[in-house]
């Protein structure tokens, strides 16, 4: 689209949204019921009614209010009622509210209100009576936990901050909403502890929401690839969670939860690589269980990322590294092996990656099985047929099953992609490139910031903090919030 047809076009938008109401019934409902296809539109609904005070008009979609609240508190009274008295006197629902124009008309329809026009005023009012359909609170499908809360987010935005009401019954838990799109405008909702918060930080999430200028951006997994500063990067800038339990712990930290309508989930700004790698249950378990759970999953990261890589390395440049028996057994088992080392490692980290992509896909009862049954045919077809030994069938398994330790699934996705970097690397000049890869990733790492935040704060910069970095001290003993916030309240007791 050109410049100019978007200027006109934005006008044109403009225009139709400052249109005021008319004196006149017949204008209005000659207006609304062509912007909205009345007849063509099936659960846009235009009706009449003739009561003893004067004509009225409604509009609303009968899909997504509740049609016994609008029968009993709007329809009734306005047919039943005698004397000619004020709107908000005949219809005594709280949410009813006075609207000035066809713009403020519009966004109460979208958002489940019925509008009532009135022969002779210029003005309509609507009373919000939604009842739009969403699904039942239920366990978290990607965040499971043993011990602890298991509720998740839903697709209602209601819902989901009652749910952090209930959690955090507090008056400084505020809730501000903020537009963003135009085809239609869909408010965000910013949740966020006022008496904790850092406002710079606020303020920088709010004007970056405030500038984009996207037409419809519908959910929070859309609106995350618009807020980042890096859309290309490899590694995540906000904390995407289903669980409320874990968006509240990080609430009365002092930071900001983002969320909006349609969405299970909700984004936690600004964030540090550290909390990625931990997990809601590590506070929820004994301080010895807890940080024996992390030291577990902190191995399979190393193992995810490196072991392929190093294996590679090792056996093309560095042989004399590896014990005599240990290399004439790899040697023996490469025996009939037609292809290089770098090949045979990526051909079988690649079927991995496909295996686990179907399951993905396969309906849910045959996903499990199908996965492992694939895996075991193909492993074991592929060394009967030498086309790759039987160690790299353990180095790949091992590689893959460590990735599916992560915590959190956008960092996954990371570790995956990361591991074929290396593996590259390493089959060019064996560890010397390897060690050069892994120093300009984390060096890549180190300059990312999330919302000005340090991605490596609280290690890098070093400042106070809660000292649950790597290891997390007994819950008795920490004092301080995260510094790289700077909240208003650093003490958490």
């Amino acid at each position: 689209m050109f410049p100019w047809q978007k200027k006109k076009k934005t006008e044109a938008v403009e225009k139709r949204k400052n249109t005021k109401i008319s004196r006149s019934l017949k204008e209005n409902v000659a207006y609304l019921e062509e912007q909205y296809l009345y007849g063509t539109n099936f659960d846009f609904n235009s009706k009449e009614l003739r009561g003893s005070t004067g004509r009225y008009h409604l509009f609303y979609y009968s899909t997504i209010i509740d049609t016994k609240q609008l029968n009993e508190h709007i329809v009734t009274p306005l047919l039943e009622t005698k004397r000619d008295i004020p709107v908000p006197r005949i219809v005594t629902l709280s949410s009813l509210s006075s609207v000035k124009n066809m713009g403020e008309v519009e966004k109460g329809l979208s958002a489940g209100c019925v509008i009532i026009f009135k022969e002779g005023m210029s003005e309509a009012f609507e009373a919000k009576i939604d009842d739009f359909k969403h699904r039942a609170v239920e366990k978290p499908e990607n965040e499971k936990t043993i011990k602890g809360p298991k509720e998740s987010f839903t697709e209602s935005l209601p819902v989901n901050i009652s749910i952090f009401r209930k959690q955090i019954p507090s008056k400084d838990l505020i809730v501000e909403n903020i537009s963003v799109g135009t085809r239609p405008a869909m408010p965000v909702s910013l949740v966020y502890a006022r008496d904790l918060v850092n406002e710079e930080i606020l303020e920088n999430i709010k004007q970056r929401i405030k500038k984009i200028t996207a037409g419809n951006i519908r959910n929070i997994e859309i609106l995350e690839q618009f807020l980042e500063e890096r859309p290309a990067s490899l590694f995540p800038t906000m904390l995407y969670t289903e669980r409320p339990d874990n968006a509240g712990n990080y609430i009365m930290e002092g930071f900001v939860a983002i969320m909006m309508e349609n969405s299970s989930s909700c984004l936690i700004a600004p964030i540090t690589i550290w909390s990625f790698f931990h997990s809601p249950e590590d506070r929820y378990l004994r301080w010895a269980f807890g940080n024996f759970s992390r030291l577990v999953r902190a191995i399979a990261y190393f193992i995810t990322l490196f072991v392929s890589a190093t294996y590679v390395a090792i056996t093309n440049y560095h042989s004399q590294l590896i014990p005599i028996d240990l290399l004439l057994a790899i040697a023996a088992s490469r025996e009939r092996v037609p292809l290089p080392i770098v090949f045979e490692i990526l051909l079988m980290e690649v079927a991995f990656e496909l295996i686990r992509e179907a399951g993905i896909r396969i309906p849910s009862p045959l996903g499990p099985t199908i996965g492992i049954v694939g895996a075991l045919i193909l492993g074991q077809a592929a060394v009967e047929a030498n086309i790759v030994s039987p160690i790299v069938v353990i180095i790949v398994a091992l590689s893959g099953l460590s990735s599916f330790a992560a915590a959190n699934y956008s960092i996954n996705h990371t570790l995956r992609i990361s591991r074929f970097l290396f593996i590259v690397a390493a089959s060019m000049y064996g560890l010397l490139s390897l060690l050069g890869a892994i120093l300009l990733w984390v060096a890549y790492v180190v300059s990312i910031n999330s919302f000005g935040v340090s991605y490596f704060a609280p290690a890098t910069p070093t400042n106070r903090s809660p000292r649950d970095t790597f290891f997390r001290m007994i819950l008795k003993k920490e004092k301080w919030r995260p510094g790289f916030l700077n909240p208003k309240d650093w003490d958490k007791h």
